[in-house]
């Protein structure tokens, strides 16, 4: 109950834009830095190949979300093709993964999917992926449906997010089968109503278990993101190959974990966020995790 309370308080004060500005202006203070590697694809760049030199792939996260206007959209678009470029041009193992809302989707829903689609050719080009990540629930059914028309457009190199504490999901993965879906399976991070997402985190991590099952059991390639030892257990338990799986984590969470897990032999991801506009990011964080507080707390008296 008390967690319940903290994640719905946490998610209160992300919507707060006069916390917003006070939390951007102290962000090294307020402990942004564990979480998010840095405002500049520099920043990031370097968080790549010390994931690398451990043996640990990485995703990029060009953070934000929600683009009010036409340019802004085009130019995240911009800013994606150039992060490919970048990867390859370094020579590190990363992919990219980006919310279609900062591609435009609020804007226009064909906004939206042609900016994709130029960063989807991007990456193809330098034999690169795209992640589009999920956002909260009233985005499922835009962001399943678009996904489903660039597969069936030709692009491959395209996975799409399922989120665990909703109830719909297995119906939209067995909606997927016939694509042999690439998903990363999440628990979700968003304050959804009761209506729509398990309020427990126990039926949650049930249903987290279920979709993973199924899509394993289905020989369709699975990016387990968890930080939860016992999900962890369950997956390596389900897949007789360590490589037909994949855990992902988030930077600056349980870093010796997945130093642990690459060593084993199993393909391990991090996904790595960067930008400005990390304040929405971190909160997202924190409500997760409510004992993530207690790093932050301990930021701000050092500070």
């Amino acid at each position: 109950m008390l967690e319940s309370l903290g994640r719905r308080t946490i998610l209160s004060l992300a919507a707060s834009p006069r916390v917003g500005r006070m939390v951007r202006r102290y962000g090294p203070a307020f402990g942004a830095t564990r979480f998010v590697a840095g405002e500049t694809v520099a920043d990031a760049m370097r968080a790549v190949a010390a994931a690398n030199r451990d043996g640990i792939l990485a995703t990029l996260d060009h953070l934000g979300e929600s683009v009010a206007d036409r340019r802004a959209a085009d130019l995240a678009a911009d800013s994606y093709v150039a992060i490919l470029d970048t990867i390859a041009s370094a020579g590190v193992q990363s992919n990219v993964s980006l919310k279609l809302t900062m591609m435009g989707l609020d804007i226009d829903r064909a906004l939206a999917v042609a900016n994709l689609r130029r960063v989807l050719d991007a990456a193809r080009g330098h034999g690169n992926f795209v992640r589009i990540d999920m956002e909260g629930s009233p985005y499922t059914d835009a962001t399943l449906a678009i996904y489903r028309e660039l597969r069936g457009a030709g692009y491959d190199n395209v996975g799409v997010v399922i989120q665990a504490y909703l109830y719909r999901s297995e119906t939209d993965l067995a909606a997927l089968d016939p694509l042999r879906p690439n998903v990363r399976i999440v628990k979700g991070a968003y304050q959804e109503p009761a209506a729509v997402a398990y309020p427990a985190k126990a039926d949650t991590d049930a249903n987290y278990r279920r979709l993973l099952k199924r899509q394993v059991e289905r020989g369709f390639y699975t990016a387990v993101a968890t930080h939860d030892p016992a999900l962890i257990a369950f997956a390596q338990g389900l897949a007789a190959d360590p490589q037909a799986i994949e855990f992902q984590m988030l930077h600056g969470i349980r870093p010796g974990l997945q130093r642990e897990l690459a060593r084993a032999g199993h393909r391990v991801r991090v996904y790595i966020p960067f930008g400005t506009e990390w304040y929405p990011y971190l909160m997202r964080r924190l409500a997760e995790r409510p004992a993530n507080l207690g790093f932050v707390l301990k930021s701000l008296v050092r500070s």
